[in-house]
This record gives C-alpha cells, structure tokens and sequence, in this order.
C-alpha cells in the first residue's frame, strides 16, 4: 500500500480528520430516536480503527474511514441503530485482517458477530473485486438476507459508499463495478424500497458508464432549472393554499426526475430531451392529525387536487390500499398543469413516506400498529420468493442472475382468486405465472384459464384488478417452450425443476458419455473445457449439452473422428484441457490460424486481428479501416465509433465489443468482470459501419423522395435498406445507412427532422 497521505495531510491532521469523521457518525445517531448505546459503538470503532491501522485505500486515503462512510449511510439514509452501525464499522475486519468471528463475538456480543460473519461470507465474487463466474456468492446474500436483512442492508451501505469513491479506480474496475451495481444492486434497492439509495446506484452507474451523457443531460437540467421552477412555483401556489385553508400541516416539493431516468425515457422512447416532460414531480407529505386515518386525509386531499386541476383519467394509482410489493404506499394522481403538460402528484403521511425512502430499513420503526403485520408479511413473502429460487440447484450463473432479475425490478400488477385472495405479481404475467405462484403441481398440470369468467389460453396476459381461475388436468405435463410465455422468477425456477426432473435419466447419460469422451482424449473436466464446447455449438447450458449427448442429437465421438487433424478448435481444446498440458495453451492460442479471422460484411471482406495479449489493466485501443480491424462485433448490439461501448476477451482470445446499453453487456460485467476492457475508439473515417434509423412523420406526396434525397444527395450516405409504411396519413421509416461514426448520425438526424412532415428521427440502439 502506498504511504501517500490524502489532500497532503500529516499524521497528526489526518489523525484529526478521522476522529472528526466518526464524530460526525457519533452526532448523526445521538440525533436519532433509537436507544443510545454509545459505550459499544465507541468500542466497534476503536476495534476497527486497530486492526485497519496503516492499511490505505487506492486514493492513499486511511482505509478506516471507509468503515466510517458506510456507518453513516447505515445509520443517518437507513435509520438502523447501534447493532448494524457496529457491524458496519466492523464489516471488513475478519475478512481483511487476523482477526476472527470469534474475536468480535467475545469482544460485541453473538448478534453483531453473526452480521459480521454474514457479510464477510459474501465479500468474494459478485460482490467484491474478484470476479466469480458463479452465483455462489449471491446465493449466500440472499440465504443471509432470510435469517437478518440487515446484512444486505449493510452491504447495500457498502456498495453505496464504492461507488461515491470509485473515481479512484481503473478504468475496466470501474465498468465492472458500475455494471454489476446497476444490473443487480440498484435492483435490489428497489425491491427493498430503497428508493433514494436505488435512485444514487443508477446515477453513479451512469455517470461512470456513459460520462458524456450525465455531463450533457446534467448541464441540460441546469440550464433549465430556472423556467422549471417557475413552472412548478405556478402550478403549486393555488394547492399550497388550499392546503393551508385545510389546516393540514404539509411539507410540499418538487421532485425531480434522476438523469438515469431521464436518459432512459429519451432511449427507449426515441425522443430529445426537450420532449421529457415529466422531468418534475409534486410531493405532498403531511402529519396526520389524532382520529384520523391515512387514508382518509390522503383522499380528502385528493379531492381538493381535482378539483383545482383535471385529472388524467388512467394515471391514477392507489398503492394505499393495495401497497406495491416492497411496502411502498401513496396515492398518485396526475394533473393537467397551467402549461399543458401533465404533472404528478404524489401523496403520502410522514410514515409512508420515510417507508417510501428507506423502505424496510424503515419498517422496524412502525411495527406498532395496524400496518405492522402487512408490511412484515409482505417480506416474508418476497424472501420465500428468493428462497424458491435457491432451490434450483444448479442453474449458470447467468441464468441464475437473469432469474432473479425478473423478480427485483419490474412493474407489479394485483389480480385475484375466485376466492377473492389477492396475488401481487410482476408486470405481464400469464394464467402459467398464477398456476404456479399458488403451487408447483397447479402450475405443471395447468391447461388454460379463466380470466374474468372468460375462457382463455394459459399463456393469456393478465391486467390489474382480473380474477385468475386457473383450470388443470392429471394428462397435463410441462413443456420446454412453456419457459417462453412466463414471466415470474418462482414460476421459471418452478418449471425449470420439473424439467430437469422428467430429463434427467437423459441428462445422466449424457454426462456419463462427455466424460467419456474426456477420459479417452486424456481432457482434464474444467470450466473451461466445457465453456469452449458449450460456444462451439452455440448451446447455453450445461445441462443443455448433456441432454442433447443423451439423446443422441449430439455426438462428440461423431465430431472428433471427421475433424482429427483439422479443426483448430479441436486441438485448441485437447491442448487446454489435457493432463499436465495445461501451459501449452499459450503455444496453441498462437499458432498462425488462429491469429486472424475472416468475415464479410456484405460489401467487403474484413479480417479480424486476435492480439497476442491484453492487458485488462489498460485501456484497449480498438483499431480498423474497411478491411480489418482488432476486434468482433456480436450480433445482440451494433456500435459505433463514438458510442460508449466496453470490450470483452472471448474464450478463444478474441476481442468483442458490446455497447454498454446491450442487455449481454451488462450480464458479461456482472458475471465476467476480469475479463471486461476499458476500450477507446481510433478514429478512420474511411471505415464504415451500419446504422439503423427509425423516422415518424404526417404522410404526404413526395415525403420519400425528400428522405432519399437528404441521405443519399445531402449527406453523400450510402443507403442500405429503407422501408416505409403509412396508416391514416402518418407514416413510419425504417432505413439503414452506412456511416462512419455517431457524428455521422447526428448531422443525419438533424437534416431529416428539418423535412417537411417529419415529426421525430431517432438512431435505433439495444
């Protein structure tokens, strides 16, 4: 560790700055209404402070003051008291120092050793800085999170903290921390109802992974800020004085859209910043009075709004009565401002709304009373949730985080039984989704469904507010394309059980034959053997492979006999896994096949470069012209010079780009990660690259010719495929030129939205 002391300070002011730091800890929790129990706090911290003594963090600064940081976010963002704010000052002992569980347990008692012990068991893999294919890791979290949440409380505090200081790190360190916090962390900080904490992790994320972007929209939302106010200034005054006339006491603001947020609406709508226009929200919270209830001044409230402004009659949400799955309640409605936009308004009680920001870190606080039991269910229901998927035994790691996925961030919608038994599920559920939330033998018999007192397929979409029947036979049985039509995590891990159940005397064989063909090849079984198989034949999984072994549909005897002595892949592969073999792969990687290879892209032959080696440390330079360049495009994205992209080593030492908007981009950071490159464009404007456009617009005679003119004459583009399409004079164009960078597209945009009847032009992305 470097000895490099941060902002030039000595030892005695840095001595200063770190007891001025935990004093800061100290005051913030003596503030807050929790049980002061400073003595043991006290005790956690000069205990933390002795065993990180002389340990530095990569800014130079004392690795103590890291414990420190994610004390306060426990104690002053979460509200927890003394037991995590000790469990956060001692998170990293056991795992950085000589210091055991034992040792805190006898020192702090078997609670906060137990926390401590929980999140040293999770400091590997996916959640620290080597990166683990595996899922083991995550699995550990969520075992955790069912026996004390506040472990992954804990850890939320922790990553929050890292991505505050991840300036300091790599570049490649910082893709993958970023990548894996916005796939998995600002997930379950969502899921938790962390919302001010979810809301950080996306901005963080964003900033590292599209720096140009956050500056942009950053300087964008400033230089807006001052009409903004006024806009919201107006449309306030007259429901400030209404409240005021109410005798309701009430804190009223303006709640601002995150630049993640705002980023995300201008990608997946196609539309400029200008057209964000629910970049403001208005926040009402209010102290409810003795003898009344929630949710009758809640409405009362609600009254008076539509009364001032009109209401949009589909943009009204009551998550009072019907709270979201993470405890979150208020009621939302949204109104036609003086401007002619619509603004959102949402109402909450001091208690919903302290919920609403810290979610169930806040839930102890308000276990008295009549919520108390609801919102406790509510969690115990989501974590025998996760509990089902820990019950797959073995899924890849990417299926596994895919899974889970699907069961932290996604819209909810409410349906019921016939026995009017309410069911909280994820946005476009199916009647399979409700068979198998209510039991797995439901779910592998379902045949169809009533929805409504209709008949209706299994795979029939489900809105909120339906009633679900689901109808079953015993000559019903699971199938494989079932996976296709759900949408919940437990329904997916419930049908992907069954499967692997009824296949698994296939599956036996199958594996019983590739260690065969191992054995006879003297192949020694590792992950990477199998990966390198598993790309060769464009099979997902493990168990995929196997089955097809099984079955018969694959034959590695079959393969091996035609292509001994001339498949590369061939002796690639005997030579990475053969016994005591192992370092001849560097020879093998490096024979003269294997350095280069050759595609087309429909107009030119273009060669591939493999580099002899990368050092993922620096920042990679991708290099082309118009027939060659030093690294692969898959098909799931297609960048261009100029976009914000990272760089991935393959198996078989070839260099792929992704754009960081790719859905497999962020599964490769999060699984991946020591194989990810910070990778920066050089410039050829010689080389040219697809780009696929999409342009809406009132139809009229002539608008095509105007189209084609602006690309092919204007622009001197060259025109690849275009398709039009008109429906009651407003059409639709889908065309693909050929470009040189994002600049290209750009001036592109710029001259279609100056056509006549044009409406909107946008680049269409991942």
């Amino acid at each position: 560790m470097s000895e490099q002391r941060p902002y030039d300070l000595d030892a005695e002011q840095e001595d200063a700055l770190i007891e001025s730091e935990f004093k800061q800890l100290l005051d913030g929790y003596l503030a807050s209404p929790h049980r002061k129990k400073v003595e043991i706090i006290e005790r956690a911290y000069r205990f933390a402070r002795e065993a990180h003594k002389g340990v530095r963090r990569r800014s130079g600064e004392p690795y103590i003051l890291h414990p420190i940081a994610v004390a306060r976010i426990v104690s002053r963002e979460m509200g927890l008291g003394s037991t995590s704010i000790c469990a956060a000052l001692l998170h990293d002992v056991v795992e950085d120092t000589e210091y055991t569980t034992e040792d805190i347990e006898a020192h702090f008692g078997k609670k906060i050793a137990e926390l401590v012990d929980g999140l040293t068991k999770i400091s590997g893999g996916i959640f620290g800085d080597k990166a683990s294919v595996q899922a083991e890791n995550f699995r550990k979290l969520l075992l955790t999170m069912s026996k004390d949440i506040r472990v992954v409380l804990i850890k939320m505090a922790d990553r929050l903290h890292n991505m505050r200081t991840l300036g300091s790190m790599a570049p490649a360190k910082q893709f993958k921390i970023a990548g894996e916090t916005l796939y998995i962390y600002a997930p379950l900080a969502h899921r938790l109802g962390l919302f001010a904490i979810k809301t950080e992790l996306e901005d963080l994320s964003f900033k590292y992974e599209h720096p140009a972007e956050y500056e942009r929209i950053s300087e964008l939302l400033h230089k807006s800020f001052a009409s903004r106010e006024s806009a919201y200034n107006e449309f306030a005054a007259p429901i400030r004085r209404k409240l005021d006339d109410m005798g309701i006491r009430y804190e009223a603001k303006a709640r601002l859209k995150s630049v993640y947020s705002i980023w995300r609406k201008m990608e997946t709508k196609h539309v400029p910043f200008e057209e964000v226009y629910d970049i403001y929200a208005m926040r009402i919270i209010f102290d409810c009075p003795e003898g009344m209830s929630e949710k009758e001044l809640c409405y009362k409230i609600y009254v008076m709004l539509t009364e001032l402004y009109t209401p949009h009659p589909e943009r009204t949400r009551d998550w009072i009565s019907v709270p979201k799955a993470n405890g979150y309640q208020a009621l939302h409605v949204t109104l036609m401002g003086q401007s002619g936009n619509w603004i959102e308004v949402q109402i909450r009680s001091r208690r919903m709304d302290e919920i609403a920001e810290r979610g169930f870190a806040a839930h102890w606080k308000y276990k008295i009373g009549a919520g108390a039991e609801r919102e406790d269910s509510e969690l115990t229901v989501w974590l025998k949730t996760i509990k089902d998927i820990l019950d797959d035994p073995t899924p890849s790691a990417i299926d596994f985080l895919d899974t889970l996925k699907l069961n932290l961030f996604s819209s909810e919608i409410v349906v019921f039984t016939p026995q009017g038994e309410l069911l909280t599920l994820p946005a476009d559920s199916t009647v399979l989704d409700v068979a198998y939330s209510l039991h797995s033998e439901i779910g592998n018999h379902c045949i169809a469904g009533k929805v409504n007192h209709k008949l209706v397929p299994l795979s029939q979409r489900l809105a909120s507010g339906d009633q679900v029947e689901v109808l079953t036979s015993k000559t019903q049985h699971p199938r494989k394309e079932w996976m296709q039509i759900l949408t919940t995590a437990k329904a997916r891990t419930r049908l992907r059980k069954e499967l692997r159940r009824e296949m698994q005397p296939m599956i036996d064989k199958g594996q019983a034959l590739f260690d065969k063909f191992l054995d006879e090849n003297k192949i020694e079984k590792s992950n990477e053997v199998l990966t390198s198989i598993l790309g060769h034949y464009h099979i997902s999984s493990r168990d995929e492979l196997m089955l097809k072994l099984g079955t018969g549909e694959l034959s590695l005897d079959n393969y091996r006999d035609s292509a001994r002595g001339e498949s590369s892949f061939m002796k690639r592969l005997l030579s990475l896994g053969s016994f005591g073999k192992k370092k001849k792969k560097k020879k093998a990687s490096a024979e003269p096949d294997a350095l280069t290879r050759v595609i087309s892209d429909g107009k030119h032959e273009i060669t591939i470069t493999r580099p002899e080696k990368v050092n993922t440390k620096e920042v990679y330079t991708l290099e082309y012209h118009n027939n060659g360049r030093n690294f692969m495009m898959p098909d799931c994205c297609h960048p261009l010079p100029g976009d914000d992209v990272m760089g991935f080593v393959r198996d078989d030492g070839f260099v792929e780009i992704h754009s960081l908007t790719c859905p497999r981009a962020q599964l490769l950071k999060t699984s991946y990660g020591s194989r990810v490159l910070a990778v920066e464009w050089k410039r050829d404007p010689e080389a040219l690259f697809i780009a696929d456009i999409q342009i809406e617009g009132i139809d009229r005679q002539g608008i095509l010719q105007d189209l084609t003119r602006a690309i092919s004459e204007a622009l001197e583009l060259d025109l690849r495929s275009l398709n039009i399409e008109a429906h009651d004079e407003v059409f639709s164009c889908r065309l693909s030129v050929r470009v040189s960078s994002t600049q290209d597209v750009a001036d592109l945009l710029r001259k279609l939205k100056s056509i006549d009847g044009v409406k909107r032009a946008g680049r269409i992305k991942v």
